[in-house]
């Protein structure tokens, strides 16, 4: 395969994890306040998203994918807020376990990836141009 057209392909698999994290991200920050429905019940679970590498026996390079969209496991933080109508009997009510800063951090993380990777599709594109003009002026 044409390595202008290989690079497209890598860059483009980056573009549709990178996009799929910042979903991932933007729900995380949606419900960074979501209590549970029920006193008691528990909230809103922070979710992750691991990415994995796939051959691509056809390009001859590793291809990035989504492996897993997870939830994280780490404890809920807790409140006392008797007020809530998730709050349980002592008033305590349960929070996601979303941290705000760590989210901004992976969303800046995930957007600078996303802009490199869209970079190395328009420079391809723009060399492959470049190869066809030269083509058609030396025939």
């Amino acid at each position: 395969m044409d390595p202008l057209n290989a690079a497209i392909k890598i860059a483009g698999s980056g573009l549709e994890v990178q996009s799929a994290r910042l979903r991932i991200v933007s729900e995380n920050l949606a419900n960074a306040q979501s209590t549970g429905a029920a006193p008691g019940a528990n909230p809103y679970a922070r979710k992750t998203v691991t990415f994995e590498s796939e051959m691509d026996q056809a390009l001859g390079a590793d291809l990035v994918r989504i492996k897993t969209v997870g939830v994280d496991r780490s404890p809920f933080r807790v409140e006392q807020d008797p007020g809530s109508p998730a709050a349980d009997s002592k008033g305590f009510v349960k929070l996601p376990n979303v941290n705000i800063l760590m989210e901004m951090a992976d969303m800046r993380e995930a957007n600078r990836s996303y802009e490199a990777n869209l970079q190395v599709v328009k420079q391809a594109t723009n060399l492959n141009a470049a190869n066809l003009d030269l083509l058609r002026t030396s025939s």
